[in-house]
């Protein structure tokens, strides 16, 4: 559940858990093939990109399949990156394979969007 806090009374935690919260229920949309309700999470700036939540759809299922079925999801901690919130997250594949992916997060006035992510390391069967 996204909670909308506002900026100046939302302590670190609940910055937090927002942002893991909107990434978490992004990847429950894809799973349920919701695309409308994935692509509700995506920020302004991602939205004029791809349109519409098909061409969106067809994006994740395509370059993130990682994103878009993970077996196993585990929310790692939040980083600042070039002065933006990155959520953390570690991702497992039906295959067993394991990835590192960066969400870039950004506040918008409903609440946390996601701007972008980035898989950054891939590794090995955790199997």
């Amino acid at each position: 559940m996204a909670m909308a806090v506002p900026v100046g009374t939302a302590t670190a935690g609940e910055r937090e858990e927002a942002m893991a919260a909107v990434v978490t229920r992004q990847i429950e949309a894809f799973r349920a093939e919701d695309l409308e309700g994935a692509f509700a999470f995506a920020s302004p700036m991602i939205r004029r990109m791809f349109h519409d939540a098909r061409n969106f759809g067809a994006m994740v299922r395509n370059g993130y399949p990682m994103v878009w079925r993970p077996e196993e999801v585990t929310m790692g901690p939040v980083v600042m990156r070039e002065g933006r919130p990155v959520q953390t997250v570690f991702l497992r594949d039906a295959r067993g394979m394991s990835y590192v992916a960066e969400y870039t997060m950004i506040e918008t006035e409903d609440g946390w969007r996601i701007d972008g992510v980035r898989i950054v390391e891939a590794g090995g069967s955790s199997v």
